[in-house]
């Protein structure tokens, strides 16, 4: 990964993973706050590029085996707090609660500076391309949890 695409894709911390995006006059209604869904993009950016800077490219686990590795968002539990407003520099926050079996669970927070705006609570599905589930391979459930078992 070259340092570009590093500072693109945030960073691992000790926790887990830190992205900072700007909310875009695109990403508001009418009144200048963020529209609640787009929540859930910033929220996938943060997942998306957590798993980027682990070393997993989700087009790679696709066509790692035979089987295929997918992650797709089953469940998904969201507290707003506050809204972001257009301009607002927001950080995602990303950690591993559980990655194990044919799941993981990841705590994310959106805040902006110290203020939490969102906490979310995302359970990802481990499927295979057709669609089954699967157990995620020890080697990227390790990624995940960072040498805690």
């Amino acid at each position: 990964m070259t340092a570009e695409n590093f500072l693109l894709s945030g960073q691992l911390t000790e926790a887990g993973h830190r992205l900072v995006q700007r909310v875009y006059y695109e990403d508001t209604d009418f009144s200048g706050l963020i529209y609640h869904a787009r929540y859930l993009h910033f929220l996938e950016r943060g997942r998306t590029d957590y798993l980027r800077c682990l070393g997993c490219q989700q087009s790679e686990l696709l066509e790692a085996d035979e089987e295929g590795l997918v992650f797709v968002v089953h469940r998904m539990e969201i507290d707003f707090k506050l809204p972001a407003r257009m301009d607002d520099v927001l950080t995602i926050l990303t950690a591993t609660e559980k990655a194990g079996g044919a799941k993981m669970v990841l705590n994310q927070e959106i805040r902006r500076g110290e203020t939490l705006l969102i906490a979310a609570k995302v359970v990802i599905a481990v499927i295979n391309r057709h669609g089954r589930p699967r157990r995620l391979p020890e080697t990227v459930a390790e990624k995940f949890l960072g040498g805690r078992q």
